[in-house]
């Protein structure tokens, strides 16, 4: 094989799931009955807006007897007796209805949730978050469109770990930068977060240079067996290496099956989009 010119890109590959950043859950201030819902799933609201009104036990009662005396009995009643609304909090999105008109709840049922923003949690294995950091490039592939790949930044590092399928694992929050309309919390996804590149270098694959205390690569020579020659290298993804001396393009290069080759191994892991595995690299 020979020494060629091109780019090499180095990446961590990894998996998330499109959530909430901020999930807000709606409670009634008082148990009793839904009298009006305002809003829609997927509606925007901003913070004071009211989402919906609200009678308490006593008001649904009197209001059921006062109907059943005429609309003039029960005006006065409304007039006099005033429902209690249900105010956004935040400025959102409404990701969630669990109520109709007439339902009776408690003060512990949900009746709406909103969201601020989508983001994707990624899960990045241990031995990848030196290369991860905030306002990080990220490209984000949607499993269910594939051919739609989206734009985002790394906008939170988790500090606390956590384990699954005994790897251990850190929470990466990615932002979005321009969320299309039919991203849905609860969507999988490819995450890839750029970490490095370079333009116009000179490459070799990976399994034709010998890592140690130097790098080495064999060279045909004119009788006899391929000789050694120690070069620099640079940046490596594994499949392609940069060569940044003792080469030029063109130049020849053996491989010995019998040296070790210069590879990124990832640990195994069931969270990739390969096999499940975080933490793998790719071009």
């Amino acid at each position: 094989m020979r020494v060629t010119r091109g780019d090499i890109e180095l990446s961590v590959l990894t998996t998330g799931d499109v959530r909430p950043r901020n999930r807000l859950e709606l409670k009634p201030p008082l148990p009793g009955r839904v009298e009006r819902i305002l809003v829609r799933e997927g509606d925007v609201v901003t913070k004071g807006d009211i989402l919906a009104w609200m009678s308490s036990t006593d008001r649904a009662a009197l209001l059921d007897a006062a109907r059943a005396k005429g609309t003039a009995e029960l005006a006065r009643w409304e007039e006099l007796y005033k429902p209690a609304p249900l105010v956004a909090p935040l400025s959102g999105r409404v990701i969630a209805r669990n109520v109709e008109p007439g339902q009776t709840v408690t003060s512990s049922d949900a009746v709406l949730v909103l969201s601020d923003r989508l983001i994707v949690k990624a899960q990045v294995d241990e031995t990848d978050m030196a290369q991860i950091r905030l306002d990080q490039p990220v490209r984000i592939v949607l499993d269910a469109f594939p051919d739609s790949p989206l734009a985002a930044t790394v906008e939170h590092i988790a500090f606390e770990a956590k384990t699954v399928s005994n790897v251990t694992i850190y929470e990466v929050d990615v932002l979005p930068q321009d969320p299309p309309a039919y991203l849905r919390s609860g969507m999988t996804a490819n995450v890839t977060f750029h970490v490095d590149e370079k333009k116009g270098v000179l490459l070799l694959p990976a399994v034709a240079v010998k890592t140690g205390e130097t790098a080495e690569v064999l060279v045909p020579a004119e009788k006899g067996k391929p000789q050694p020659r120690t070069v620099e290298t640079g940046l490596s993804n594994g499949k392609m290496i940069e060569i940044r001396s003792g080469l030029a393009e063109g130049d020849a290069v053996v491989v010995d099956d019998g040296l070790p080759a210069s590879t990124v191994k990832a640990k195994t892991s069931p969270l990739s989009p390969v096999m499940r595995r975080p933490g793998r690299r790719a071009r």
